[in-house]
């Protein structure tokens, strides 16, 4: 059985995010599949995937809701996991086959390479890998100063790449960036489409726009200069993976 986990808390992502994100699972892994989500509010998540309570972390109250709160998954033991866990974010699009992802690169840390900083040894936690109970001092040490590792690395995935050892990256076309691989440069953004290579697998959707507002183009912005170079074309093929 191999387990794939996402995390949902707050309201910015509804159950039905879980849900697509379940079925896509379905549809691209032929081995036995399950998903667990973290959540605080289950309502609406399809009774086939499991559902624990978010785990217990302490956290300063600032970063509370954001990304910081995947930290605790690094605990152990953790629900019922174990063993190789694959975590997706819940904003990301399945293109292609997910049961590579268990069999990559045995005993490591398996992580996307941070899209906007290339070579600076930073993953981008939308999607990875570990192995349950190790690397569990990501987890300690964050509880032991909350405060001081947010102060100092600001971002989670920071913290997280620079604390977790044995870690290695996917394959670059695996895991991609909707707005910072596919998108067409300004201004060609505004008449070109947003492709979609043969090679990949999970398109990660940070930030805005999310993939429900990508798919009929639309990217909201919140002061009106920004439109002049924040836009997206209609993408079908978020139409044809994500549902």
């Amino acid at each position: 059985m191999q387990t794939i986990v996402c995390m949902k808390w707050g309201t910015r992502y509804p159950a039905d995010y879980v849900n697509r994100l379940w079925s896509m699972i379905k549809r691209n892994t032929v081995r036995q599949t399950r998903l667990v989500c973290f959540t605080e509010d289950a309502e609406g998540i399809d009774p086939a995937v499991s559902v624990f309570p978010l785990p217990p972390i302490t956290i300063p109250e600032r970063v509370a809701w954001k990304p910081w709160r995947k930290i605790s998954l690094w605990q152990a033991p953790l629900a019922d996991l174990e063993g190789d866990v694959l975590f997706v974010d819940l904003d990301v699009v399945i293109t292609g086959p997910l049961d590579d992802f268990f069999d990559y690169a045995p005993g490591k840390f398996c992580i996307a390479e941070n899209w906007t900083q290339l070579g600076q040894g930073i993953g981008n936690t939308s999607v990875y890998r570990w192995t349950v109970g190790t690397n569990t001092h990501v987890y300690d040490d964050f509880i032991r100063d909350p405060d001081a590792k947010v102060n100092k690395h600001t971002i989670s995935q920071r913290y997280v790449s620079a604390a977790a050892e044995n870690m290695t990256y996917w394959p670059a076309e695996w895991c991609v960036s909707f707005k910072h691989t596919l998108l067409p440069r300004w201004p060609l953004n505004f008449f070109k489409d947003v492709p979609l290579p043969s090679g990949t697998r999970i398109v990660a959707f940070t930030g805005k726009p999310d993939p429900d507002e990508a798919v009929i183009g639309q990217w909201p912005v919140s002061a009106w200069w920004k439109k002049a170079y924040k836009h997206v074309r209609p993408t079908r093929w978020i139409d044809e993976n994500w549902r």
